[in-house]
């Protein structure tokens, strides 16, 4: 499992996957959500503002991402 570290209360989950270097792009990340590709803590999410917070955690390609505030 890796870490991604944020200074705010939350970050959207197609930023949460350009800052962890799962999608090089917003578009990138827009159709890895939509396609159904990514996970919020073990549920198929499909919006692309989905808001995660410290401990979340999203998975993509079976690599685990945790969501730490900085």
């Amino acid at each position: 499992m890796q870490e991604i570290f944020i200074k705010d209360e939350y970050i959207k989950l197609q930023q949460a996957l350009q800052l962890a270097d799962v999608c090089s792009s917003g578009a990138e990340a827009k159709y890895a959500i939509l396609d159904g590709k990514i996970r919020v803590n073990g549920e198929v999410e499909t919006r692309r503002g989905k808001k995660l917070r410290a401990g979340d955690e999203f998975e993509s390609g079976g690599q685990i991402f945790r969501v730490m505030i900085q």
